[in-house]
């Protein structure tokens, strides 16, 4: 009995994008040896993007469509489709193209030399602008220096699990706030990257805008990192030994200070 291969899309008013994907992933998809199901997350697009996921699966039994009742996020809708897919393997991505699907029949060999966790690092992204590649880069150098967990640079949102470990990330990571790519990393299991280069959007613009990217960010590091924690609690350390200095220096000093001073100061 064949093998199967989830394929998780996660879909964010992506009308334009969705047919140019599904043309191109369809024919690689039944290329390889493996079977397969094509599985859309629906993040509560405005567009005509669930009537095309809808028309798409229609035709082909193999395509499935979960549809949000709004915009829950790129990594929720990446949990959903780890949660309904049933795969042996399951792959991530996303609909622009920049994950290339060119990538599957290297992720199939990859499984089959026994790693069950594969994370793809992009080399390069055409599409990226200077500033973004900066960021990005400076990103990933912050992390790993305050982080206890190592992180790949440039680590996409485009990867690949097995079965028992898609099942360990739908059962033990749960958070409402979530870093997907970070847990797959340090999950475990027999590891491996592959490396590509992201292909050019084929339609529409970037979901993400500096805004969410930096919240992302935060959350991140929050996430990964206590040292935001430790930041806090030096900080009271500081302020507290410094207030007590000042404490000592009235008490000493409060000779021709006016009436009550020394009283507030210690207060305070």
């Amino acid at each position: 009995m064949k093998k199967v291969l989830s394929v998780v899309v996660s879909v964010y008013n992506e009308e334009q994008a969705l047919p140019a994907f599904y043309e191109t992933t369809r024919p690689i998809l039944e290329s390889l040896p493996w079977d397969y199901e094509l599985l859309f997350v629906d993040d509560g697009s405005r567009d005509r993007s669930l009537s095309i996921l809808e028309e798409m699966a229609e035709e082909n039994s193999r395509v499935k469509v979960i549809s949000f009742s709004r915009n829950f996020g790129h990594e929720a809708a990446m949990i959903a489709g780890l949660d309904y897919s049933t795969g042996d393997g399951v792959v991530c991505m996303d609909a622009d193209l920049q994950h290339p699907p060119e990538c599957l029949p290297r992720i199939i060999r990859a499984f089959e030399e026994g790693n069950e966790v594969i994370s793809m690092v992009r080399t390069r992204n055409k599409s990226a602008g200077l500033i973004k590649n900066i960021t990005s880069s400076g990103f990933y150098w912050l992390i790993n220096c305050i982080s206890d967990v190592h992180f790949e640079p440039n680590a996409s949102d485009f990867f690949a699990v097995s079965r028992s470990v898609a099942e360990v990330l739908k059962g033990n990571y749960r958070e409402k706030v979530r870093f997907l790519r970070g847990y797959v990393q340090n999950v475990g299991f027999q590891k491996t990257t592959l490396e590509y280069e992201a292909g050019v959007r084929v339609a529409g613009e970037s979901k993400y805008s500096l805004k969410k990217l930096f919240i992302f960010s935060v959350n991140t590091i929050l996430c990964f990192s206590n040292m935001p924690l430790k930041l806090g609690i030096y900080a009271g350390i500081l302020s507290g030994a410094a207030g007590m200095a000042v404490l000592v220096y009235t008490l000493f000093t409060r000779q021709g200070a006016p009436s009550g001073y020394a009283t507030i100061v210690v207060l305070i």
